[in-house]
């Protein structure tokens, strides 16, 4: 049975995902801290996990399966994800998969060395527009429907 892990601390999409999850009638945990307010979607549960640094990651790398989805902007938590056999989607609906995480892993552990060098140095992130929305919605509909065949 497919279902949709929301890393949801700091996930912009949220909404757009229960929609997506609803259409489908796939299970849509969203996994955080505490603080957000609880959906009353039946589809829809809210895990709430210790304080501390990633626990929802670890949460999720434990749960996830074959056949599940989930969303997340955390590269670490992709890559245990990808390894657990689910599929990941990004924010802004790019698609995470075994044969381009490695690159990201790179560069995320590249910016985290030139931070550290330099604590002046600011990254300049992209904002998160109408389109990256877009393409999210169509991303996850389109994983949704791949895993719940099996292909994901």
């Amino acid at each position: 049975m497919t279902r949709l892990y929301i890393d949801a601390d700091a996930c912009p999409v949220k909404d757009e995902a229960e929609r997506v999850a609803t259409r489908h009638g796939v299970e849509m945990l969203v996994v955080h801290n505490g603080g957000l307010r609880p959906s009353r979607n039946p589809l829809v549960r809210h895990v709430i996990v210790e304080e501390g640094p990633d626990m929802a990651d670890r949460w999720i790398a434990a749960e996830c399966g074959p056949g599940d989805v989930v969303v997340t902007g955390d590269i670490p938590l992709a890559d245990a994800c990808l390894k657990a056999g689910a599929a990941v989607i990004q924010h802004n609906g790019e698609a995470l998969t075994p044969a381009n995480i490695g690159p990201r892993l790179a560069t995320r552990d590249l910016m985290n060395d030139i931070r550290a060098a330099d604590p002046f140095h600011q990254g300049r992130g992209k904002g998160f527009a109408k389109a990256d929305r877009s393409r999210f919605l169509s991303a996850l509909d389109a994983a949704l429907v791949a895993a719940r065949k099996g292909r994901a």
